[in-house]
C-alpha cells in the first residue's frame, strides 16, 4: 500500500491538469463523479474545458499502461485509481449533490485506511464538510507561496556616509553579505546621521549594486515615489523581458506599465513594434461572448480601465483642464488603426507567439500559475512581457492571493536574471483610494 491516499475533487483538475503527478509515489483516487463532472467541461471553449479535455487525454494515456479501476502506474511512480461512489444513503449526505458523491468516496477510503487518507480540494466549502466528516482535507497546495512575505523587489541598506560617497565615485558597491537577488533594488541610508541616500540594483554579472540613474520619465508620466522610481527602471529595461508588478488599487501598476509600454513602442528610440494589452475576463465567471456588439464592442466593457489610463497618458498638457473624452479616444483609436496598440482578450492570444512586442497582462491576479506558464510560453524573440495585478482582489472563486498566478510567478522567478519584480505599497490614486485600499 502507497504512504498515503489523496482523493481529488474536479476542482482541482480544472485548476491546473498537472495536478495528477503532483503527489509523488502515493495513491490518487478520482471518484467516478469527478470523470462526469469532467465530461461536462470539456465541450466548453474557455480554459475549464481546456483543462478538462487535457485530463482526460491523461488519464486515457494511462489507462493503457493499466487498469484505472485497480490503480494504473504514474510517471512519478504513484498510482491513479478511478473508483465509483459507494451508497450514501446511510451518511448525513445528501446523494443528489455531486459533491457528496465524491466525500462519499473520501469517506470510504478514510474507513477502510485510517489517517492515511486526504481530500484535496480548491472549495473550502467540501474541505470543511470533509472534517465534519472526520476526514483530512486540503487545498491543493502545488503552486502556492505565502503572499504576506512575498518578495518585494527592493530592500533598505544601512551603510556609512562614506560608502555612499565611495558609491557614487565607483558605480559599484559590494554587498557584505549574500542573499540578494538579481535585479533587486537596494536604498542606501546611514547609520552616522546624516542625511546622505542612494539607489541602486544588484547586478549578478558585476558581482555588486550597480547606481540606478533614470531618466524616469515615460510619455510624461514621471513617479512619485520610490518603488515607481524602482518599477519605472525595470519596464524600460530591454535587458529584463518579464517583469511582475504587484499592489493594491490605487499604487499605479497599470499606468506605469502602460506610459513605459508606449514609450518603448513610439517613443524617440523605438524598440518593439507593438504594445498589446490582455486582460483575463473573469467578472461573474461570463465570457465576453454573452456581451452584445462585435467582439471590439465587447472588448471595450472590459478595457474601459485601460482605456481611462491611456487618455490619461495622451493628455498634452496636464496642468491644463482635460479636453473632451471624445479627443482622447480619437488618439486610441488612431493607435490601434496604425497597428502601434492592440487590446486583447487573453482568451484569443492562446496559440499564438508573439515576437518583438511589448506586452502587459493587466489584473493577472485572476490567472492560474498554470495559465502564467502557458501566456509566457507565448512569447517570442524580442518581446518584453509585462504581469500586473493586486492578489488582494481576486474575481476567480479558486484563487486567494497565496495561490494566484502572479503572486507564484513573481515568488519563482524572484532570483532569474532576465526577470524583475516590484511590490508597490503606495497608493497615490487620491487619498480616499488609499483610505480604501487600507482600511475597507
Amino acid at each position: 500500500m502507497p504512504n498515503k491516499i489523496f482523493v481529488i475533487d474536479t476542482n482541482v483538475l480544472l485548476h491546473n491538469p498537472g495536478a495528477l503527478y503532483s503527489f509523488s509515489e502515493n495513491l490518487i483516487v478520482i471518484p467516478i463523479t469527478v470523470i462526469e463532472e469532467l465530461d461536462t467541461f470539456k465541450t466548453s471553449s474557455d480554459k475549464k474545458g481546456k483543462n478538462a479535455r487535457q485530463v482526460l487525454r491523461e488519464l486515457d494515456a494511462i489507462s493503457k499502461k493499466g487498469a484505472l479501476t485497480e490503480g494504473a502506474k504514474l510517471k512519478t511512480g504513484g498510482k491513479v485509481k478511478i473508483v465509483v461512489h459507494p451508497k450514501v444513503e446511510n451518511l448525513p449526505l445528501d446523494p443528489l449533490i455531486k459533491d457528496n458523491r465524491i466525500l462519499a468516496v473520501a469517506l470510504e477510503q478514510h474507513m477502510l485506511f485510517p489517517g492515511e487518507v486526504f481530500f484535496i480540494s480548491k472549495d473550502v466549502n467540501a474541505r470543511i464538510k470533509a472534517e465534519s466528516l472526520g476526514i483530512k482535507a486540503r487545498d491543493y497546495e502545488k503552486q502556492k507561496v505565502e503572499y504576506s512575505s512575498l518578495y518585494r523587489g527592493w530592500q533598505e541598506y544601512v551603510v556609512t556616509s562614506q560608502d555612499i560617497s565611495d558609491f557614487y565615485k565607483t558605480s559599484l558597491f559590494k554587498p557584505r553579505t549574500g542573499g540578494l537577488n538579481d535585479n533587486e533594488y537596494i536604498l542606501f541610508k546611514t547609520n552616522d546621521g546624516t542625511q546622505a541616500s542612494a539607489i541602486g540594483k544588484y547586478c549578478v554579472a558585476k558581482g555588486g549594486i550597480i547606481p540606478v540613474k533614470g531618466p524616469f520619465d515615460a510619455m510624461g508620466i514621471k513617479p512619485v515615489n520610490l518603488e515607481q522610481q524602482f518599477a519605472f527602471d525595470l519596464l524600460l529595461n530591454d535587458e529584463v523581458p518579464f517583469v511582475t508588478l504587484v499592489g493594491q488599487a490605487g499604487t499605479g501598476k497599470t499606468l506605469l506599465a502602460l506610459a513605459c509600454g508606449l514609450q518603448r513602442v513610439m517613443g524617440k528610440s523605438p524598440r518593439y513594434d507593438k504594445l498589446l494589452v490582455a486582460r483575463p475576463i473573469m467578472p461573474l465567471g461570463k465570457d465576453i461572448g454573452y456581451l452584445p456588439g462585435t467582439k471590439d464592442q465587447k472588448l471595450n466593457y472590459w478595457m474601459q480601465p485601460v482605456f481611462d489610463n491611456l487618455s490619461f497618458i495622451l493628455q498634452k498638457d496636464r496642468e491644463e483642464e482635460r479636453t473632451s473624452n471624445s479627443k482622447h479616444r480619437d488618439k486610441i483609436d488612431y493607435l490601434l488603426d496604425a497597428g502601434i496598440l492592440e487590446i486583447e482578450a487573453l482568451t484569443y492570444i492562446r496559440g499564438r507567439s508573439i515576437p518583438n512586442q511589448y506586452i502587459i497582462i493587466d489584473e493577472a491576479q485572476n490567472l492560474t500559475p498554470h495559465e502564467v506558464k502557458t501566456i509566457v510560453s507565448r512569447v517570442g524573440t524580442g518581446t518584453k512581457i509585462v504581469l500586473t495585478g493586486d492578489p488582494e482582489q481576486i474575481d476567480n472563486p479558486y484563487l486567494d492571493a497565496d495561490s494566484n498566478g502572479l503572486s507564484y510567478a513573481a515568488e519563482r522567478l524572484k532570483n532569474v536574471t532576465l526577470t524583475g519584480h516590484m511590490f508597490l505599497s503606495r497608493s497615490e490614486r487620491s487619498p480616499i483610494a488609499a483610505l480604501a485600499a487600507e482600511l475597507l
